[in-house]
């Protein structure tokens, strides 16, 4: 497969996108192309070209990516739907290769693929397909990171460091794989640097493996001053079969798709919550330490 030169990407202002951003800029391998939205006020480097498109409309963003290698989402939750748009630009535009927004849970586990929370993911993988074997020249690959671990501590979801009670799921011993944003964004790099060995595939990256004990472990070394309390204690069965129930009655709201992301992240090792296999010296991710972490949290406990 020929060399991917030309690179767009689409929600580079979002928690994700700038990373990736600085990643694809950064390397200098890539002409970066920036697609947004008109009304969007975000500003970017100046070497990356920015072009404006509806995101709604097939022929305005086919217009948009006309030229371009490759095409990386990274477009957030509300995003998600309309990343079939995005696809059939690529297509029509002679796009070779498409990364969706997918950065998260390995969606190839059919115990994960098939929860609710995944609907729009699962979808997209299906397009994915269709599109590739339709078309030889356009090709896709799907990004595995499990959890954010810088992000995920900074907002408090792989363990709530803030409070003297935090929530520890299935006892918080389950390992569970996570990656930070800029090794997410190196794995991006390393797809479009290496694009026949990711062609039409699942790629799987991490930092570390680590459970909430341990990163619980490390907060209370970080802040000995802080009164810490037993844990809250939660079970993820219990948690997806509340979920289920609440989807029955019709209520679709974030705290009941995000207990399906605890069962999958902090859950039994069925889910798939530590990858076993990764990509890393391939993409060139080289992972992080126990004491990074330590690091990174003390840089959030402490400012």
């Amino acid at each position: 497969m020929a060399a991917i030169k030309n690179v767009a990407i689409v929600g580079a202002s979002g928690s994700l996108g700038v990373p990736v951003l600085n990643a694809l800029v950064k390397s200098g391998k890539f002409n970066v192309t920036v697609v947004k939205r008109p009304p969007s006020s975000a500003s970017f480097p100046d070497s990356v070209t920015v072009r404006t498109a509806d995101l709604s409309s097939v022929d305005s963003v086919t217009a948009a990516f006309k030229g371009q290698d490759a095409v990386v989402s990274t477009v957030g939750t509300a995003g998600l739907p309309g990343q079939g748009v995005l696809v059939e630009a690529a297509v029509a535009a002679g796009v070779k290769r498409f990364l969706p927004s997918d950065f998260g849970s390995d969606l190839a586990n059919p115990k994960v693929s098939v929860l609710p929370v995944f609907k729009f993911k699962t979808a997209m993988h299906k397009t994915l397909r269709e599109a590739a074997a339709a078309k030889s020249n356009f090709t896709y690959t799907l990004v595995c990171n499990n959890a954010f671990l810088d992000w995920g501590l900074e907002k408090n979801v792989l363990l709530n460091w803030k409070e003297s009670k935090p929530k520890l799921f299935d006892g918080g011993k389950n390992m569970f794989s996570a990656t930070t944003l800029d090794s997410i964004g190196q794995a991006v790099v390393g797809v479009l640097s290496h694009p026949e060995e990711t062609k039409n595939r699942f790629v799987y990256v991490k930092d570390i493996d680590i459970s909430q004990n341990q990163l619980l472990e490390i907060a209370k070394k970080v802040d000995p001053g802080k009164t810490w309390e037993e844990p809250i204690h939660v079970d993820t069965a219990e948690l997806e079969r509340s979920s289920y129930e609440s989807l029955a009655k019709g209520e679709v709201t974030p705290p009941v798709m995000m207990a399906f992301l605890f069962r999958v992240i902090f859950g039994p090792p069925e889910y798939g919550g530590r990858f076993t296999k990764t990509d890393n010296e391939l993409l060139g991710v080289k992972g992080k330490t126990e004491a990074d972490v330590k690091a990174l949290l003390k840089s959030l406990i402490h400012g």
